[in-house]
């Protein structure tokens, strides 16, 4: 059967990507939100590649916070592959460009994903600065990634959302955090196409609807990696309260601000689970 065009872009993109490691595949992958960057500076044997450099990666609009380079590297023993920024649904771009990174970790045989976001915080007891790992998601984008033709190389048609954010995968990243004494949250993370921030009224919905907390980003990802078989993690640095949970304006530099301040203790939070979540699916 022919290759179709999708799988031969993805393919060339992840023919580049492993030509560049050496030929060797990463066994988990990460996605890294505004500010996170850190983590991917750390990394032993690193190797950074800017997207424009890779054959038909979309390349992000330049959002802050967002350096737009895969990195390839080691945690320990581990092999990871780190996009350090992601492409937004709200830059205008189709859904297939939001996710093509993601589907490309897929191809390259990578086994777990985690993914990382900056988010406001909706629950009351939140504050800015908490790190959250994500039980759930509500897809508040108005459309799904999987929309169209289904790609059956990629997966089945209609794929089972019961678990996406695997169960084992949280409870490692809880039992790490609890034994570097590191507070890690836990709760469901709504995702909205943006760019503007949502409005008291909408916050108040989201409230009802039983969302924790508020982005713009990692629904699609996940979705598109569940839909791919690879296992997913997600984790949330809370970076404000959501509109109308207190009585100020919302502005992203506070979001660079606080990303920077827990900047330290989540690349800790990271370096210490990657391995472990290596070994638990294999990698």
């Amino acid at each position: 059967m022919k290759e179709s065009a999708l799988l031969a872009r993805l393919d060339e993109a992840a023919a580049a990507v492993r030509k560049a490691g050496g030929g060797a595949g990463p066994g988990v992958g990460l996605v890294l939100g505004s500010g996170l960057g850190g983590f991917a500076a750390n990394l032993s044997g690193r190797r950074a590649i800017a997207y424009g450099d890779i054959p038909n990666f979309p390349k992000p609009s330049g959002v802050v916070g967002h350096a737009g380079e895969l990195v390839l590297g080691r945690v320990g023993k581990t092999a990871v592959v780190v996009l350090s920024g992601r492409i937004h649904y709200y830059e205008g771009r189709p859904m297939t460009d939001v996710v093509f990174p993601a589907r490309m970790l897929a191809r390259l045989g990578v086994r777990a994903v985690i993914l990382t976001n900056a988010a406001g915080g909706i629950r009351r007891g939140f504050r800015p600065g908490d790190l959250m790992v994500m039980s759930d998601h509500i897809n508040f984008f108005g459309t799904n990634p999987l929309i169209g033709e289904n790609e059956e190389a990629l997966g089945h048609r209609f794929p089972d959302m019961s678990a996406v954010y695997d169960v084992r995968i949280r409870r490692l990243a809880k039992e790490t955090a609890r034994r570097l004494k590191i507070p890690l949250k836990e709760g469901v993370y709504l995702g909205t196409h943006g760019p503007s921030y949502e409005t008291p009224a909408e916050i108040r919905a989201f409230t009802r609807l039983g969302a924790d907390a508020v982005g713009m980003s990692t629904v699609p990802e996940a979705i598109a990696l569940r839909h791919a078989g690879v296992r997913v993690a997600g984790i949330s640095t809370i970076t404000n309260m959501a509109a109308g949970i207190l009585p100020k304006p919302l502005v992203h530099e506070e979001v660079l601000e606080v990303t920077k301040k827990v900047g330290q203790r989540f690349v800790g939070l990271l370096t210490a689970l990657v391995p472990r979540v290596a070994e638990e699916v294999g990698a």
